[in-house]
């Protein structure tokens, strides 16, 4: 199912004694989301995401802008009539059902020519429960499950029904790392399975790239950037979508372009063409960084992280916004041998990768374009 928002906007009354302004949630929000699908939204805390998620599915109603499945709108639609599944942070599930009740749930309470009967729910059940991989804890209570167990319950719950639209909120939130990674893993897998389109919400920039087709990045209910997750790391259009994309996140420095050079501090680190002289940002991805002795670029270094595969090199730039400067570097460059006549605070020099360094406006954080010379 094609879902497409036109213009969404949410405003909530301000609570602020001193400020009367609303608060803009969502703001002139426009997106088609593909048919089958499966799309991320991603921002921190507070930039709209849940909010978009709740208008979609009917639980809030839009100030202005509509709301079409394929080409129905059902903006005023109530949630029960929209065909959609919920998966909730929390997983809201029954504590006194089990858990094929808990997945028959939604089936007994259709009605008129929907309706079921007993087998075609049991069915239904247990091809949802298959599905997830949950067919043999159909007897169990919730509170005998662990928690990816019952966050898979509450996905089949979701499903039972053959919704038009799946959407989750923040479901892996209460699951500890392995697990979320096995989680998200076989949310993949299921909606692939399905093809049922579905929107995930997430704060976890790493999760949202891992299985999205495409990702929505949010701030301040503005909508920042859309694009296929590799396309937004490697072309984020403003600073804020640099910042927010990427583990360990990207290097900031304060830099100046002058006579087709760019130079951070007194290093020119960069030969570029189609940018006027001025002051900018420089963003350098970690892994846009190559170990050179005689290299453009020097740090003073504060200590090696060996991490198996990789290096972390960890240094200081008095350029740098950010406390340090994160380089990662292959495991076969053996700095602690090139380091080892130098002690703890030595100059540590690197030539960079241009693909993985960007510029950014000063006033307005949008990205400047320029050519490698």
């Amino acid at each position: 199912m094609e879902v497409t928002l036109k213009n969404l906007t949410k405003r909530f009354p301000s609570r602020d004694k001193k400020n009367h302004d609303d608060v803009i949630a969502v703001n002139n929000f426009d997106f088609e989301i593909p048919d089958g699908k499966l799309i991320g939204l991603l921002g921190p805390s507070g930039c709209g995401k849940s909010t978009v998620l709740n208008l979609i599915s009917g639980l809030l109603k839009p100030t202005d802008g509509r709301i079409f499945f394929g080409e129905d709108d059902v903006t005023d639609l109530p949630p029960e009539n929209r065909g959609i599944g919920l998966v909730f942070q929390n997983y809201a599930l029954y504590p006194h059902l089990t858990v094929k009740q808990n997945i028959l749930f939604p089936l007994e309470n259709l009605k008129g020519k929907d309706k079921l009967t007993k087998d075609q729910m049991l069915e239904k059940a247990s091809e949802a429960a298959k599905l997830v991989q949950i067919d043999e804890l159909m007897d169990r209570k919730p509170r005998e499950l662990s928690g990816g167990q019952q966050q898979r319950v509450a996905i089949a719950r979701a499903l039972v029904k053959m919704p038009k639209v799946l959407l989750l909120d923040e479901p892996l939130s209460n699951l500890d790392a392995r697990l979320r990674i096995q989680t998200r893993e076989e949310i993949r897998r299921i909606q692939r399975e399905t093809e049922v389109t579905t929107i995930f919400v997430t704060h976890d920039q790493e999760e949202a790239m891992s299985i999205s087709d495409m990702i929505v990045v949010m701030k301040d209910g503005i909508v920042q950037q859309i694009g296929k997750p590799q396309d937004v790391y490697d072309s984020p259009t403003n600073l804020f979508v640099a910042k927010f994309l990427g583990t360990p996140p990207i290097n900031v420095f304060d830099g100046q372009v002058r006579d087709n050079r760019l130079y951070i501090g007194d290093d020119t680190v960069l030969k570029i063409s189609g940018v006027p002289d001025k002051t900018v940002f420089v963003g350098i991805r970690p892994e846009g960084f190559i170990l050179s002795k005689e290299g453009a670029f020097g740090c003073r270094l504060n200590g090696v992280e060996v991490m198996g595969r990789d290096i972390s090199v960890v240094s200081t730039n008095e350029a740098s916004l950010n406390p340090t400067v994160r380089s990662i570097i292959g495991a076969e460059n053996k700095l602690s041998a090139q380091t080892d006549h130098a002690s703890e605070g030595s100059v540590v020099r690197f030539n960079l990768i241009p693909r993985k360094v960007f510029l950014f406006d000063k006033e307005t954080e949008e990205r400047i374009d320029f050519e490698e010379c």
